[in-house]
């Protein structure tokens, strides 16, 4: 469909929580379509939620493989449409940096191992579980559709949050 522009914090699309998808039309594969196009585009990206494109809707996609955290670990191209964590195991923290939030990086405690439950690209439930890095990116954007940013997920916004050079 089309690359989207992507919503920059303090956007106050980012700190909305998003409805559910109910039926599954054409505008849930355009939308589906816009944020796998966006995150594609931006070439580093493993990940987009619908809010990042300006969109108040339960959908994320997210591809782990290309990265050389995930490469190794992950169940390629996830299309997610109301997605729920059943289940969470472990703890560890790992920088993040978010397409929203394109200044900075920050420190996130975050699960190692999750259980999701989602409807996929076809309105098919499917439950996955998924660890390392393809789990944080999982959380990560989750938080986008309850209105989180990485940056409500900090210890200390003085110390766990960075910079990124230019």
């Amino acid at each position: 469909m089309a690359v989207q522009e992507i919503r920059l914090y303090p956007d106050p699309i980012l700190k909305t929580v998003c409805e559910p998808i109910e039926a599954f039309d054409a505008s849930v594969e355009s939308l589906i379509e816009d944020l796998i196009d966006t995150m594609v585009a931006a070439g580093h990206s493993v990940g987009v939620a619908a809010p990042q494109i300006g969109a108040t809707r339960r959908a994320l996609v997210v591809d782990v493989s290309k990265s050389k955290l995930g490469r190794e670990n992950n169940h390629g191209l996830l299309v997610m449409v109301n997605p729920v964590i059943l289940e969470k195991a472990g703890c560890s923290s790992m920088r993040e940096g978010c397409m929203s939030v394109p200044d900075y990086t920050g420190n996130v405690s975050r699960a190692e191992q999750v259980v999701v439950q989602f409807l996929d690209r076809q309105g098919r439930e499917t439950v996955i579980q998924a660890s390392g890095f393809e789990a944080v990116a999982i959380q990560h954007e989750l938080d986008h559709l309850d209105g989180f940013l990485f940056l409500d997920r900090v210890s200390s916004l003085k110390t766990d949050v960075f910079r990124r050079k230019k």
